[in-house]
């Protein structure tokens, strides 16, 4: 017997119906039955077409834009399951928005990561399973279990498998100071030597390449980011790793947020090939010819197993 309930059920909200489905299948389940509705004032309703009662949910939704219908969306499924009497409920998040509001920056700042992470508890989730969290520390902002996926493993093996024998060829780089731990082990993962571009950030969503740290002439360049916004720290990380004499740039993220100017700034650019992971949906507009999305569905799938039968999910990424 289960200790956790009599079945597993994989539900989707809004924001990512394509993952959820593939998770189903990888899992080789039925996607639960639910809608998602939103009333003339704006309103978000939740039906549970099947019941829960005793069983171990998993809800499967980012909240990435809009970001805050998705978030509430949920918020009230969470509470739905927990008023049908599910056995256990488990938040799976692909992206967690929110996520860079992680500390004061300046006088009067709220922490919204955090309060966030309040919501999701109170609400009834008895666990999270995410990925590449923009601050790991984060996981500390949850008083629930919190299973932190890496998105390297995934990103590494395309692109070693591209790369081949030539490691000598490449570099990888870290676009900023702040993402060298994640660079230096993706560079490990794959053996090839790391450079760093020194960057200042004058203010919100604009930043100045400042100069950068080891050598990438003659060199293939990948840049390593956890997520794309405006996609302005990549493109002027590829601009200024060009001005020094790369042979070309390529790069990768796990969340392709790509808000405002990113698909115009992305264009633009010197970047050969953009990888990303589908932990957010890419709408047809922003598919361009050199972005490749590769699916997150198998890991998350392997991760919910384990979860369901009480296995550890860390030696997944040993």
């Amino acid at each position: 017997m289960n200790f956790h309930g009599k079945d597993i059920k994989i539900f989707a909200a809004s924001a990512n119906q394509r993952v959820a489905k593939q998770i189903s299948e990888c899992l080789g389940l039925p996607l639960g039955k639910n809608d998602v509705t939103t009333f003339s004032d704006g309103e978000i309703s939740v039906s549970l077409f099947e019941s829960v009662r005793g069983s171990d949910c998993f809800i499967v939704q980012s909240t990435c834009a809009p970001v805050n219908n998705n978030l509430m969306e949920l918020l009230i499924m969470i509470d739905a399951m927990k008023r049908a009497s599910a056995a256990r409920i488990t938040a799976v998040m692909p992206y967690f928005g929110y996520a860079r509001q992680d500390r004061k920056a300046k006088a009067r700042d709220p922490i919204s990561a955090k309060l966030c992470a309040d919501l999701i508890t109170t609400a009834g989730a008895d666990r999270v399973l995410t990925m590449d969290l923009h601050a790991p520390q984060i996981q500390g902002f949850f008083n629930i279990p919190v299973d932190h996926l890496l998105g390297a493993p995934v990103l590494s093996s395309y692109l070693k498998e591209r790369i081949g024998d030539n490691t000598d060829d490449y570099v990888i780089v870290s676009p900023d100071l702040g993402s060298v731990t994640r660079a230096r082990n993706f560079a490990a993962r794959i053996g090839c030597p790391l450079a760093i571009v020194d960057k200042r950030r004058q203010k919100a969503n604009v930043c100045e390449v400042m100069n950068i740290i080891g050598d990438v002439k003659d060199k293939k360049v990948i840049l390593v980011d956890d997520m794309i916004d405006t996609a302005g720290t990549l493109c002027n990380a590829a601009e200024a790793i060009i001005s020094k004499g790369a042979k070309e740039v390529n790069a990768c993220a796990t969340h392709a947020v790509l808000s405002g100017p990113a698909i115009d700034r992305i264009k633009a650019s010197p970047i050969k090939q953009l990888v990303l992971l589908d932990t957010i949906p890419l709408p047809p507009e922003k598919r361009l010819p050199n972005i490749t999305t590769l699916p997150v569905a198998p890991l998350f799938a392997e991760a919910i197993e384990r979860i369901y039968e009480d296995k550890p999910v860390s030696p997944m990424f040993v």
